[in-house]
């Protein structure tokens, strides 16, 4: 069967399209290219530039290929740009998957994965591990599109036989290879990484949250595991029955502290030096969010792979391969997507 993969030369697309077409799965992606870079994909794999809000290049798109399910992960994710401009979120998050399903729907494609995100829980009621049952109570719009983004997805499976599965990431990091590095500057790893090689302390927002050490807990996974879950997904998807739906958390179970994460990005750089400062909260950030991560395990056989040490060490590999590739062009401005 053949999968397209919406936002597939994106840091998290490349990765699934590398993992699937590794494991002999059919690939054909769809990316803009506004953040996406054209050479993360793998050889032989058509790229089809254009949006979700194009009908009809989706429409051409889904029967030229004789797609059999869609990968969905392109999406708005920057917390504070959501609290500053909610429509934007609203409008390219939960519009554009709209179209995209209507297309689905109109195409008779039978599969459906979407990479949904941990900010659907918002701040979970107690330090517990949070599971799928927990109640979803975002606090910024960027969860709140993602959670109605889900209720459109199971909503659409069951009234049209859809087999869905959203998939619940927490936050990401790290890169198989150096040349998919995450080129972006909204993630906090690589954000710490750029500002320890200028010799300056990454900034921590916030130190009075309900934590053992006052900064935001998070679960963090590598992208090389958070691939791996999409292919297990889709795998699971091509026998799943009609209108069925399964949403799982993607992460590790453990959870680290920002200022734990500063600490260990400092040591990759060489830097143990240079100690965080703290800055003002961030607005919509909730104290501590970790994964219950049984149900991966037990439906889809996943269980990650990769430890933060790792993480941290792969990303600045691919931190590395990015600066001297802009070095080698005499094009800063690359290093800028992703």
């Amino acid at each position: 069967m053949t999968w397209l993969i919406i936002g597939g030369a994106g840091y998290i697309g490349a990765h699934v399209a590398r993992a699937m077409t590794a494991a002999g799965e059919s690939v054909v992606a769809l990316d803009d290219l506004s953040s996406g870079v054209a050479e993360r994909l793998p050889e032989g794999v058509p790229l089809v530039r254009g949006t979700v809000a194009d009908r009809a290049l989706l429409d051409r798109t889904l029967a030229e290929h004789s797609v059999d399910g869609v990968v969905h992960l392109a999406a708005r994710k920057e917390v504070a740009e959501s609290v500053a401009d909610p429509l934007l979120y609203y409008r390219e998050n939960v519009h554009g998957l709209t179209v995209l399903l209507e297309a689905v729907v109109a195409a008779g494609v039978g599969r459906f994965l979407l990479s949904s995100s941990a900010a659907v829980y918002g701040t979970p009621p107690d330090d517990a591990p949070v599971t799928e049952a927990t109640p979803c109570r975002p606090v910024n719009p960027y969860g709140e599109t993602k959670l109605a983004g889900e209720w459109l997805v199971r909503a659409t499976g069951a009234a049209h036989g859809l087999a869905t599965s959203c998939l619940r990431y927490f936050n990401v990091a790290g890169t198989a290879l150096p040349e998919l590095a995450d080129r972006g500057r909204s993630n906090v790893v690589p954000i710490f990484l750029e500002r320890l090689a200028r010799g300056e302390a990454p900034v921590i927002n916030g130190d009075g949250y309900p934590t053992p050490d006052g900064t935001c807990v998070r679960d963090y996974v590598h992208v090389a595991d958070v691939a791996a879950a999409h292919l297990a997904a889709a795998r699971y998807l091509t026998t799943a029955p009609a209108g069925s739906d399964l949403t799982v958390n993607i992460g590790t179970g453990t959870g680290v502290s920002v200022r734990e994460l500063a600490v260990l990005a400092a040591g990759a750089m060489g830097r143990s030096d240079i100690e965080p400062v703290v800055g003002p909260p961030r607005a919509g950030d909730p104290a501590r969010v970790v994964a219950a991560v049984d149900r991966a395990r037990e439906v889809l056989g996943f269980t990650a792979a990769h430890d933060m040490r790792e993480m941290i060490a792969s990303a600045r590999e691919g931190r590395l391969a990015t600066v001297s590739a802009q070095v080698t062009t005499g094009n800063e401005s690359a290093g800028q997507r992703g």
